[in-house]
């Protein structure tokens, strides 16, 4: 399981900040990554939450060292905005999501409209936190936002991105778990919610890295296959 020590061997510096193409990624690092992010956050440690959303960054999105820095200051400054219940700042959240999705359209080969992209970003923060605390939203509902979002900023398909989703909202039913369960790092529940990540990213790979990421600019994917 990811206790404290493995959840810092998976922060920045098992990471290479090199600029890559953002349909090339490790979503084994993306899914530990995550996991780092995802409980820091919840632990209100914000120091391991940035490490955390540094190798994101750069495994995601290959920004380079400079701008990735930079973008994941951005991301911390809106789940600190985020953070607060009830009196959270869902304006300042979108914000920093701006900043942060205007830095991946201007270094990257990604084609999308950044207030849009931080306005799909948010709206599936308010529906998880609503699923979390209340029921408020449904899971089908989760699962729609990240489709959403994940179709926009890779212009693809929205078929090709339901099991991407769908491993997503699993890993943080999983994360909410092991909230209401107290949030031990050495709880079994980590590891459950990092392989459910790792899932995710892998779908989310087989989906914008085989050429449906090619949908939205007119261009026809390489091949017909789509994930199940």
């Amino acid at each position: 399981m990811p206790g404290r020590a493995s959840l810092k061997r998976h922060g920045w510096k098992r990471h290479g900040l090199r600029r890559h193409s953002p349909r090339e990624f490790d979503p084994v690092a993306l899914g530990r990554l995550e996991t780092l992010a995802w409980a820091s956050y919840y632990r209100r440690e914000w120091v391991p939450a940035l490490r955390g959303f540094v190798g994101m960054i750069s495994q995601g999105f290959g920004l380079g060292p400079r701008l990735t820095v930079v973008a994941a200051w951005h991301v911390l400054r809106a789940n600190q905005a985020w953070a607060p219940v009830p009196n959270n700042d869902p304006d300042a959240a979108r914000a920093s999501m701006l900043r942060f999705y205007r830095l991946v359209r201007s270094h990257s080969d990604l084609v999308f409209d950044p207030v849009t992209a931080s306005e799909l970003e948010v709206e599936w923060w308010r529906l998880h936190r609503a699923h979390q605390r209340d029921d408020a939203a449904t899971r089908a509902q989760l699962e729609q936002a990240l489709i959403d979002l994940y179709s926009h900023v890779y212009a693809a398909p929205p078929e090709s991105m339901h099991e991407a989703a769908r491993w997503r909202a699993e890993a943080m039913d999983l994360s909410d778990e092991w909230v209401d369960a107290g949030c031990d790092l050495d709880d079994a529940r980590l590891s459950a919610e990092r392989r459910a990540l790792v899932a995710s990213y892998a779908a989310l790979l087989d989906a914008v890295g085989n050429g449906l990421g090619s949908w939205r600019r007119g261009t026809p994917p390489q091949h017909d296959e789509t994930p199940d």
